[in-house]
């Protein structure tokens, strides 16, 4: 079981912000640091705040100052970036880590970011993450020294070498999200990791179900999907502490309680065994308040020693 820390810089981050609590989590022990790839804050866009930063830009910063953690996105929109553009971005950022990168990808769903910044927004967008997620692992999937070809509904590839190769093999990649039939189909196919996302408990044997069905269904041992959630998170020693943590995020305990991480480290380490013994190994804090690293330090004390 391993437990990661999860960001949403779009909400008013610098680089120097994301650094610090990327460079906490490896100290106090976490297994990675990921973050959210938006281009536009959720509420208020007006809002003065530092974002946005590019994701890729970030973690290949991050990638030069760390030296163990993970770093990965949850998830990038594949309609941000031309997949083989982005087969070479996340293949030099494993290679600046060391092997440490993980591609998270889907097919977004923010539809104001993209016309603040000129991004197309296609209505139908899960034909362009089918294409996506074929590119970006058949490229980094063939040998050196030959080339791939791929004629997608709507991007094709003619004798690309290719290049560059990440470090890792196979590099990981990340689908999630609750869909019944296409998301667990694209997961059993390309993922190495599932995510089913921030539900509350009860849609998460469905969802495991249907994923491991898929990967039956194509022939592939289903324990080889590693299967993670993520969840806000507002962790405190005491009920006021919790309720301190939750007002600085703008959302109320019982909302948090009910699909999130809330509660003393007793409240959270038993939410967490109730999720992993419907097999979740994998589990993301996402922490909003960037500036409070104690809050880190507590889950890293209290929680996380829990399950070793």
């Amino acid at each position: 079981m391993d437990f990661r820390i999860f960001t949403e810089p779009q909400q008013g981050a610098t680089y120097e912000d994301q650094l610090a609590v990327a460079q906490a989590a490896e100290r106090l022990g976490f297994d990675a640091f990921f973050r959210s790839d938006h281009y536009l804050r959720m509420g208020d866009p007006r809002t003065p705040n530092a974002g946005p930063t590019d994701s890729w830009t970030t973690l290949a910063g991050l990638a030069r100052e760390t030296s163990r953690i993970r770093l990965g996105t949850l998830v990038s929109s594949v309609t941000f970036r031309h997949p083989g553009v982005l087969a070479i971005q996340v293949a030099q950022v494993d290679a600046m880590s060391g092997g440490r990168a993980e591609l998270g990808l889907g097919a977004g769903w923010f539809e104001e970011e993209h016309r603040a910044y000129g991004i197309p927004f296609p209505e139908k967008r899960f034909g362009l993450l089918e294409d996506g997620l074929a590119i970006v692992t058949g490229l980094w999937a063939t040998p050196e020294g030959e080339t791939f070809s791929y004629e997608g509904k709507h991007y094709s590839l003619e004798d690309s070498p290719a290049l560059p190769k990440p470090v890792q093999k196979p590099m990981p990649v990340i689908v999630g999200g609750g869909g019944p039939r296409k998301t667990p189909a694209l997961a059993a196919r390309y993922a190495t990791e599932y995510n089913a996302g921030f539900p509350p408990i009860d849609p998460i044997p469905g969802r495991i179900e249907r994923v491991r069905a898929a990967c039956e269904e194509i022939g592939r041992d289903p324990s080889t999907l590693t299967l993670s959630l993520a969840a806000t998170t507002a962790a405190g020693a005491t009920e006021d502490e919790v309720a301190r943590r939750a007002a600085a995020i703008g959302r109320e305990v019982d909302d948090l309680r009910h699909g999130g991480f809330a509660g003393t480290p007793t409240e959270i380490v038993d939410r967490i065994g109730a999720f992993a013994e419907l097999g979740i190994t994998r589990f993301y804090f996402q922490i909003m308040d960037l500036h409070d690293l104690e809050h880190l330090e507590l889950l890293a004390v209290e929680v996380v020693p829990q399950f070793s």
